[in-house]
């Protein structure tokens, strides 16, 4: 198993420390090398990341911030000269922290932990099988069976998401990413409209003020999908 991995800093020559050490370790791949974090952010949103390492301290966004931005489940390193922030980084769930000046040895040793816990999710990874009626998604122990005429919206919650249908007053929760549910919906009956929302188009009753309205819940409609968004409700508003 290869994991794509991605290095953050504004710093060059970190930057480049650290992609070599990517690029010399096998299992690893490198997908991206980026010296501010918005930049990042605009990468992800688009292409598969399965690891990340990132310093913290940079300017206009730390990478404490950006951690905190992210969605799905990415494994974070953070990579920095300030022992001070291991703390706040743990908070966060990141799954190592290594610190300024380190050695391709320390590098190593907090990949083969990543490379290890992906594999361990691997095979814990929840099924999810769907045709063009409905879907197949594995939550508590169980594989349920979903139509896709009975989900309302589908909600984002770091690792896990929520299938919000017509028939349980309580949603659906599966670990999984939003991703890889998006992939296996179809493309003209399911619309991601905010980074933590998919909504069943045939569902939308009401739209105010760039929220779509479900009963007593608002799914706000973020800049990233309001184009796209737009775009539908033109090609359906008389």
């Amino acid at each position: 198993m290869k994991l794509k991995a991605i290095v953050i800093d504004d710093e060059p020559l970190a930057l480049n420390l650290v992609s070599e050490y990517i690029k010399k370790t096998s299992f690893l791949e490198l997908v991206g090398e980026f010296d501010h974090p918005l930049d990042a952010i605009d990468f992800l949103s688009s292409q598969p990341v399965d690891l990340i390492f990132v310093d913290i301290q940079m300017p206009d966004l730390t990478g404490i911030e950006f951690t905190r931005s992210l969605e799905g489940a990415h494994k974070i390193i953070f990579t920095t000269a300030y022992e001070k922030y291991a703390l706040e980084g743990f908070k966060l769930n990141a799954l190592d922290y290594l610190l300024k000046p380190f050695s391709y040895e320390e590098f190593l040793k907090a990949a083969r932990k990543a490379h290890k816990q992906c594999e361990l999710e691997m095979d814990a990874q929840p099924i999810i099988q769907a045709n063009s009626q409905f879907l197949f998604l594995k939550s508590e122990y169980k594989i349920r069976r979903i139509n896709f005429n009975d989900i309302l919206f589908i909600e984002g919650l770091k690792d896990y998401i929520k299938v919000h249908t017509i028939e349980n007053e309580k949603p659906i929760l599966s670990l999984n990413s939003m991703k890889s549910l998006e992939q296996k919906l179809p493309e003209d009956r399911f619309m991601r409209v905010h980074r933590s929302y998919i909504v069943n188009l045939d569902k939308i009753d009401t739209i105010e003020r760039s929220r779509i309205i479900f009963g007593k819940t608002y799914i706000p409609v973020s800049d990233m999908y309001k184009e796209r968004f737009q775009e539908y409700l033109d090609k359906n508003f008389l």
